[in-house]
């Protein structure tokens, strides 16, 4: 969403003292300064993803939006069941942003470093060696298995570029 569609969605608590999309992308890129106020530090998780938008790969989540309910760990499970353990998509919904932007609920924020990608790409093809020596694969549901496939494109891709890592977000 661009800044004036974000001070649209979020004017009555623009009025209320948080600040603009525009003001809260200024404090990301500057370091500061941020509001105190933790009612107001959404903006600058906002502003943090909008610039990840800008100078990352939008990666293909269509396993992922919308979603409901508990389907993080749904996907997290189909990982260990490959045991894919490095990583997980649940991660996405911590409020993990990198310092200093404050503490925020929302969105929720995690990232999947190049190590953690290596590691998980290096667990996924031992599971599958293992799986093609027994002819046995997990039973995981049609969903599961496009959301994890999902989930190896976005290492893949980052794979291909040495030292990137993957950041996910939760709204």
């Amino acid at each position: 969403m661009n800044c004036a569609a974000t001070d649209d969605y979020f004017s009555g608590e623009i009025e209320r003292g948080a600040p603009t999309a525009y003001e809260a992308l200024q404090a990301v890129l500057h370091g500061g300064p941020f509001s105190d106020d933790q009612e107001v530090a959404f903006q600058y998780g906002y502003a943090y993803e909008r610039l990840c938008e800008l100078t990352g790969s939008f990666l293909d989540n269509s396993s992922f939006t919308p979603h409901r309910g508990d389907w993080l760990s749904v996907v997290d499970q189909g990982l260990k069941a490959l045991v894919i353990t490095a990583v997980s998509v649940e991660s996405f919904s911590n409020s993990d942003l990198p310092d200093p932007p404050p503490y925020a609920h929302t969105p929720g924020c995690g990232e999947w470093t190049s190590a953690q990608i290596t590691s998980a790409l290096a667990q996924f093809e031992s599971s599958k060696q293992a799986i093609d020596a027994s002819g046995q694969a997990p039973p995981l549901e049609p969903e599961v298995v496009e959301a994890v496939t999902q989930c190896l494109d976005w290492m893949r891709h980052a794979a291909a570029k040495p030292g990137f890592g993957v950041i996910g977000f939760r709204a």
